[in-house]
């Protein structure tokens, strides 16, 4: 099949929450090949522990292409042990230079607790405002919702969780099967 003729992947929501000391990263268990919906249990959201020091990743895009670069951040992540912004930086500078990882087709949303994330094959290394960071197909409607559950008394956990399903109402390539991962400093 062609490029033009495969339809793709699609089907992932993921959003990373801080909130009164914590950062919670939810993701749905979608993916869809086209109008078909594959697998509704897939997990998108890991915690790693390179060096003894937990970090949460959310990816969007390709399995494969994501997994390949939760490998080079831990990687990354022992090499510079407690510095999640800088093996962050490191990693966006070898996605968007090496020749085999600029092929690469994902996002990742990162966090060590502390900070939080987005990392792109485009190079960037962003913090985003507000507290909340979305990726993935449901990623603006899970972030509009979120930005609206800000200005409630809930916590990063129930704001993930209640965007979640906002973003799975509206987005047919995100479903309610959620993985959640909380980590504090």
């Amino acid at each position: 099949m062609s490029k033009e003729e495969f339809p793709g992947w699609h089907g992932t929501t993921i959003i990373g929450v801080r909130r009164g000391g914590e950062v919670v990263v939810a993701g749905d268990g979608q993916v869809s090949l086209g109008q078909t919906v594959i697998k509704g249990t897939a997990r998108k959201v890991r915690r790693l522990s390179p060096g003894g020091q937990d970090v949460v990743c959310g990816f969007a895009g390709s399995t494969a292409d994501a997994f390949t670069l939760l490998e080079r951040l831990e990687t990354k992540l022992e090499a510079t042990p407690g510095q999640l912004a800088r093996a962050c930086v490191e990693l966006a500078k070898d996605w968007r230079t090496d020749k085999y990882l600029s092929k690469l087709e994902a996002m990742l949303i990162v966090t060590d607790g502390d900070t939080l994330l987005v990392v792109t094959g485009a190079g960037d290394v962003l913090e985003p405002e507000h507290d909340i960071a979305a990726i993935g197909s449901g990623g603006n409607f899970a972030l509009a919702a979120a930005r609206g559950l800000m200005e409630t008394d809930k916590d990063a956990e129930n704001i993930a969780r209640d965007a979640m399903k906002i973003a799975s109402d509206i987005c047919v390539y995100t479903n309610g099967n959620l993985t959640v991962e909380k980590i504090s400093k």
